[in-house]
């Protein structure tokens, strides 16, 4: 098999999902050596998880790696150029899923020793902090546009010449993880900062068919704001960035 845009955004994606949805695994799930340790490595853990995302979707033939169809619309929006759009973000929701599911694999012996269902699907999904249809879009929406306007603002330093204040050629990805990083701590505690349509769908579809014991609701009727909010955000993004020329 060739190295592929397809596949670079499906492995890219699969990598982010297996390891920020890894790192909620390890904090929220019973009897693991991470159990109880916080929003801070929960936050880390999905920054370092989108910069290896990056990575992977770079060695296997994304050189975009968007592995997010609210930054593939996004600059589909900005550049006026919707032709990724079909390749891209099914190669993303089948990643997201994929990673789901070895998440749950990784976690096996410890979804039977979590009670909690609210915990188990907090492994795959986002649920907000306090239940407002209205708040809960707005704060997927606003940081969706952060996150637009800031990757845009890193490719655009990148393009600039190092001694007069750009960017080296390879720090993007780190840079990127930082402001996801960022959006997390800062944003992130109202919705759980999905900021990702298949981040939470791709794996919402996993917690709902994978034998889980005990696993209570998949939440249908929040799903659709991680997945709407975010497209939302990113097509604002866009048009504020192309109203600028950037």
């Amino acid at each position: 098999m060739q190295p592929s845009p397809f596949i670079g955004e499906l492995v890219g994606t699969m990598v982010l999902i297996l390891l920020g949805n890894g790192v909620v695994a390890n904090v929220v799930l019973k009897k693991t050596k991470g159990e109880s340790s916080g929003w801070i490595v929960i936050t880390a853990g999905w920054a370092f998880a989108v910069m290896f995302g990056v990575f992977t979707a770079n060695a296997f033939g994304s050189a975009a790696a968007h592995l997010n169809p609210a930054v593939t619309v996004g600059f589909a929006v900005l550049q006026n150029d919707y032709s990724l759009i079909s390749t891209f973000i099914p190669a993303q929701l089948i990643g997201a899923f994929l990673g789901a599911v070895l998440v749950w694999l990784q976690y096996l012996p410890h979804w039977k020793a979590t009670e909690d269902g609210g915990a188990k699907l907090a492994c795959f999904s986002t649920d907000p902090a306090i239940r407002s249809t209205g708040a809960n879009f707005l704060s997927e929406f606003l940081a969706t546009i952060i996150l637009i306007v800031g990757i845009v603002a890193i490719g655009y330093a990148g393009t600039s010449d190092p001694e007069k204040g750009g960017i080296p050629s390879g720090v993007a990805p780190y840079l990127v993880g930082m402001l996801v990083w960022s959006i997390g701590l800062s944003l992130g505690g109202t919705t759980g900062y999905a900021i990702n349509p298949v981040r939470d769908l791709g794996p919402r579809i996993a917690h709902a068919i994978l034998p889980i014991p005990n696993k209570g609701s998949s939440d249908w009727g929040y799903g659709w704001i991680p997945v709407a909010a975010p497209i939302v955000g990113a097509i604002i993004g866009g048009l504020i960035l192309r109203s600028f020329s950037m």
